[in-house]
This record gives C-alpha cells, sequence and structure tokens, in this order.
C-alpha cells in the first residue's frame, strides 16, 4: 500500500526535485512543475507518453494544457499528500519531457 512520505523520505526524495524545477504548492502537500515545449504537438506528445506510464502505475497527474504550456500539480489522494509514486511520476516526467 502507498504511504505518505516520512520526513525522511521526503528530503531525500524531493531534493533533487525541487533542484530540478519542481515546486511545493502553498497550502497543500504537493510539488507542481511547469513544462514548456515547441508547439501544442510536442506538449501534447509529452502528455500522452505521461499518461502511458501514469495508467501503468495507476498514479494519475493534475495537469493543465495550453497551447505548448502543460502545468502539473502530484500528490497522492489516497493518502493525503505527497508518496513515493509522486517522485517516480515527477522524475519519469523529467525525463518524458527531454
Amino acid at each position: 500500500m502507498t504511504e505518505k512520505l516520512s520526513d525522511t523520505a521526503r528530503a531525500t526524495m524531493l531534493a533533487p526535485l525541487l533542484e530540478s524545477g519542481w515546486a511545493m504548492v502553498e497550502g497543500r502537500d504537493a510539488i507542481c512543475k511547469g513544462y514548456k515545449f515547441a508547439d501544442f504537438a510536442d506538449a501534447f506528445g509529452f502528455m500522452t507518453r505521461t499518461a502511458i506510464w501514469a495508467e501503468k502505475w495507476n498514479h494519475h497527474p493534475e495537469w493543465f494544457n495550453v497551447y505548448n504550456r502543460v502545468e502539473v500539480t502530484l500528490s497522492t489522494h489516497d493518502v493525503g499528500g505527497l508518496s513515493a509514486l509522486d517522485a517516480k511520476l515527477a522524475r519519469k516526467m523529467d525525463t518524458l519531457a527531454g
């Protein structure tokens, strides 16, 4: 079962993400990041590639897309905050964004 990140796990897993552009969401135990692509097709392609992994891991992002931008928020609703799944999906999204 997925668990909310402990203080130790939080420091270990989130530090590299925060250094790579992810940020804590104010007033919520969640992380967010904005991605910018060359055009709509690239942004939608990123979302499609991410969706495949999200479905495989049964962990789905909150996101918003306008033209070449994708804004993402990650949190695990089942545990009421951040879990290892959020860190895992964030790392995968960074890789998929290139």
